[in-house]
């Protein structure tokens, strides 16, 4: 990010949320912000993130792409596992 990136602030929020083993795996909602930036972002994200479960070893890979895309669009990003932050950061 540049330094004039980290000073402007969030253009929305975005909450992306696992719905379990069964596809569709993902959901993701705005929070608040522009609906175009959003729906934007939601189809990238969804693209990256649509048949992968948590478990799989590339989600890691794509989760890494769509926390970058967040920062790029200045958006607040928070992921909904389904499981505490300790067991997320142990696997």
């Amino acid at each position: 990010m540049t330094e004039e990136q980290t000073n402007e602030p969030p253009r929305g929020h975005v909450r992306i949320i696992y719905l379990g083993p069964v596809a569709p795996h993902w959901e993701v909602e705005g929070v608040f912000g522009d609906r175009a930036t959003i729906d934007s972002f939601r189809d990238r994200a969804l693209a990256r993130l649509l048949l992968l479960p948590p478990h799989d070893p590339q989600f890691r890979r794509n989760r890494e792409r769509v926390v970058r895309d967040a920062e790029r669009e200045l958006l607040i990003l928070e992921w909904d596992l389904g499981v505490p932050e300790e067991q997320q950061q142990a696997s």
